[in-house]
C-alpha cells in the first residue's frame, strides 16, 4: 500500500530515522543533493531535524512516500522568505530511496508537492538539479521548463565539480 502525504512537525521528527536512511542511501548512490560522501543515516540526523523544525515554522512543507508503512521517499516545497516573493516556493530533495525507483514515486511526490504549494498561494515553483543526473530528466516530463545550466554549481558526493540545472513550474 502507498501512501503520499505530508508530514506535521511532530510526524516529521517521528520520521527522522526513516528520513535519514532515504537520504543516506540516496547519497550513497551519488545524488548530489548538497552532502558528501561518506553519509551515513546518523549524519543525516541533523538535517531532519532542522527541517522538522522548519515544518513546524511554516516555511516548508515535507511530503513523504510510505510504502507498507516504510518511508521510501520524499520531497520539500520551501517559502520564499522574501517579501517580494509569496508566490514562490521552492522544491528541494526530492529523494527515492534506490531500492524501490522505477515505481513511479518521484512523479507522485512531485504531483503531491504540486497540489499542496498550490493550496499554499503559490503559483511558482523553482529547483535546480544536477546536470546529467537521473534527476534531471524527471522533470520535463512533468511540465517544468529547463531555465539554463550553472557550470560547476556544486559538488557530486564522491567529489568533482557538478553542473547544476534550473528549472521552473507555473502552478496557476
Amino acid at each position: 500500500m502507498l501512501d503520499i502525504r505530508a508530514l506535521s512537525a511532530a510526524e516529521a521528527r517521528a520520521a527522522i530515522a526513516d528520513l535519514s536512511d532515504v537520504l543516506a542511501d540516496c547519497v550513497a548512490g551519488g545524488a548530489s543533493v548538497g552532502f558528501m560522501q561518506p553519509y551515513g543515516p546518523d549524519d543525516a540526523k541533523p538535517y531532519w531535524r532542522d527541517v522538522a523544525d522548519a515544518v513546524g515554522a511554516g516555511v516548508s512543507l515535507l511530503l513523504v512516500a510510505e510504502l507498507e508503512g516504510r518511508i521510501v521517499g520524499t520531497v520539500q516545497v520551501g517559502s520564499a522568505q522574501m517579501p517580494n516573493q509569496p508566490h514562490r516556493g521552492d522544491l528541494k530533495k526530492l529523494l527515492v530511496h534506490r531500492s524501490v525507483r522505477g515505481r513511479g514515486l518521484a512523479r507522485l511526490l512531485m504531483e503531491a508537492a504540486e497540489r499542496e504549494a498550490a493550496k499554499q498561494g503559490k503559483t511558482l515553483l523553482v529547483l535546480d538539479t544536477a546536470t546529467g543526473s537521473d534527476a534531471e530528466a524527471i522533470y520535463p516530463r512533468l511540465g517544468w521548463q529547463r531555465v539554463g545550466v550553472i557550470p560547476d554549481y556544486a559538488l557530486w558526493p564522491q567529489g568533482g565539480y557538478c553542473d547544476t540545472t534550473l528549472f521552473y513550474k507555473r502552478l496557476a
